[in-house]
């Protein structure tokens, strides 16, 4: 069922769905700004791993900036719905181009593996792997723009096609070979996946394909594929041997990062460039030999330079002579005329010293600007208690980490006492909402206050079970806290917590009839002198229920019990005549009741 609204954005309708999430189209309130929102399915929400992880695929897309990635705008909780909301990308995926048109123009490929490897870049630079590239993850906007998404997806859900024990992440026909074998992934794993995707971009088909999805796995570790040329002879020879090179087995054999991926790209169009212009003049005139051009208009320039003029050198050794002297006149005339024909602010300009002195003004001048444009520190207090004056949920979240964090960076003396009354509401909002989640504390950082030490005693002892105990922490914590200055915050949430606690010992009701009913079959094994049956019934309750303080009049029954039994029971104990031996009952004449 569609929401009608997450947060502060009203759903417009839906975008796609997956099993990890479903992304709708939302406006926000205040601004009107479109964004993507992707929702935490109901049934991953109440489980406390998918959340952690859910927020940590959220932490790593913020941490990373760029123009060919999608931003993150914010997320959280909002009345029990998981969310983040992230740039909406008007345009289609890079799959659906595919299905559309099979395949994609070569320049066109070269110009979206330049902004993929751009993303790549960013992303490794922040220290993260995407480990999951595929069509489906590129989005390509309708200005032409390419933006990479879903960043941690397959590291966080392993939600890929192929998911194995043994570490195995990702989507298996763009899956590095060391992924496919459970180890680490690296940047190069990026670029094979790249590799793997410029190879679907020129051909049509994955480089692998398979029955079942291992069978794709142990090609990408041990199979051969069909070089792109092959398959589209058009191509440029310099761009198959890039792809081919991204899908090297060994990472070590690959290009070392998507930087140097990208100058390789940006390289085979200047490469056609000179290649076109060493034999243009001559395909005229000649045969052509060494140039030509396919279908599609592509040039081939495997044998550029074997045209009529290179034919006539060979043949006579002084038309060599000529042409090698021409080269020579006209490669010294490149490099002086334009020295000679230089202004004064060129001549300047190509000085090494005066652009170093040039960049280090800009430099000074950058650092000047970032310091006149830093937001005033009041007004950002300002915005922070704004977003305090809502209700808990994702304005707190936001709060403390755009407002109250920063300020403390900036200068903790002056900000920390004005910041942490928000910070122990905000961390006392996390704690109930863990208490009554039943979900994993978070152990870093350490507690904040006495109160929030003891908040978390009483929810490990309720999550051992010790209801008991955690009502009595509850209680004296309780007591204190009334005496202190922030009583009318501390208090409903212990009360609160009281509740939940006393709740789930009447959820445990049921299990009360145990300890009675064995503390009757003691009494009757003892009245019938099955000594050694009654000494396991008593040690076993005594075992149990010795540190449980609602059982207590029990487990001392029991202990009576056992020192009313003699030391050694004999085998002919059961025999003739045991009812004359038998000791008199530790039991009161009325029957016990259950604690």
């Amino acid at each position: 069922m569609q929401p009608e609204r997450v947060g502060r954005y009203r759903i417009e309708r839906e975008l796609g769905a997956g099993g990890m999430g479903t992304v709708y189209l939302g406006t926000e309130d205040e601004s009107g700004r479109q964004a993507a929102i992707k929702v935490l399915p109901a049934a991953m929400a109440r489980e406390p791993g998918f959340v952690a992880r859910f927020h940590r695929e959220m932490e790593a897309m913020q941490s990373v900036r760029g123009a060919n990635i999608v931003e993150v705008f914010e997320g959280g909780e909002d009345r029990g719905t998981w969310f983040y909301a992230m740039e909406y990308v008007d345009g289609e995926t890079l799959t659906d181009r595919l299905v559309r048109e099979k395949r994609l123009p070569w320049r066109e490929v070269i110009d979206i593996s330049v902004q993929i490897c751009k993303a790549l870049k960013a992303a490794h630079n922040a220290g993260i792997i995407h480990r999951d590239l595929k069509p489906s993850n590129l989005l390509l906007g309708k200005d032409g723009v390419v933006k990479l998404t879903d960043f941690g997806v397959a590291q966080v859900f392993a939600s890929g096609k192929l998911t194995a024990t043994g570490g195995v992440i990702g989507t298996v026909e763009y899956m590095s070979p060391e992924q496919a074998q459970g180890k680490r992934a690296t940047k190069q794993s990026d670029v094979y996946a790249l590799g793997a995707v410029m190879y679907v971009m020129l051909t049509g088909r994955p480089p692998f394909t398979g029955k079942s999805a291992l069978d794709i796995a142990q090609k990408h570790k041990f199979g051969q594929f069909d070089a792109p040329r092959r398959v589209v002879p058009e191509i440029p020879h310099w761009l198959d041997e890039i792809v081919c090179n991204c899908l090297q087995k060994k990472p070590e054999d690959r290009y070392p990062d998507a930087y140097v991926l990208q100058l390789r790209l940006q390289e085979i169009p200047k490469k056609l460039e000179l290649a076109q212009g060493g034999g243009g003049g001559a395909a005229g005139s000649g045969s052509g030999a060494g140039s030509g051009t396919s279908g599609s208009g592509t040039f081939e320039f495997d044998n550029v330079g074997e045209n009529d003029e290179t034919q006539s050198a060979e043949a006579d050794p002084r038309v060599a002579a000529q042409i090698g002297g021409t080269l020579m006149r006209d490669l010294l005339r490149s490099q002086l005329e334009p020295k000679s024909s230089m202004t004064p602010v060129e001549r300047a300009l190509d000085n090494t010293w005066v652009l170093l002195l040039l960049l280090l003004a800009v430099l000074l001048g950058g650092v000047w600007w970032h310091r006149t444009r830093q937001v005033d520190p009041e007004a950002l207090f300002a915005r922070g208690e704004e977003l305090m004056s809502r209700p808990p949920g994702p304005a707190w979240d936001e709060a403390r980490r755009s407002v109250f964090q920063p300020l403390l960076e900036r200068d903790r003396a002056t900000w920390e006492p004005r910041v942490s009354p928000h910070l122990n509401r905000i961390s006392l909002q996390d704690l109930k909402r863990d208490f009554l989640g039943a979900r994993t504390l978070r152990t870093d950082p350490p507690p904040r206050s006495e109160v929030e030490k003891f908040l978390r005693r009483a929810w490990e002892q309720r999550r051992r079970g010790e209801l008991s105990q955690a009502r009595e922490t509850l209680l004296a914590l309780r007591t204190i806290a009334s005496a202190g200055p922030d009583a009318d915050q501390l208090v409903p949430l212990i009360d609160e917590l009281r509740t939940t606690v006393d709740a789930d010992e009447r959820a445990l009701g049921g299990m009360a009839s145990v300890l009675p009913d064995a503390v009757r079959q003691l009494e009757t094994l003892l009245s019938e002198a099955r000594n050694q049956e009654a000494r396991q019934l008593a040690e076993s309750i005594v075992l149990l229920y010795g540190d449980d303080p609602d059982a207590q009049a029990s487990v001392e029954q029991a202990r009576r019990a056992l020192a009313s039994l003699p030391e050694s029971d004999l085998p002919s104990a059961t025999s003739g005549g045991a009812a004359s031996r038998t000791p008199p009952s530790p039991f009161p004449s009325d029957p016990p009741q259950a604690p």
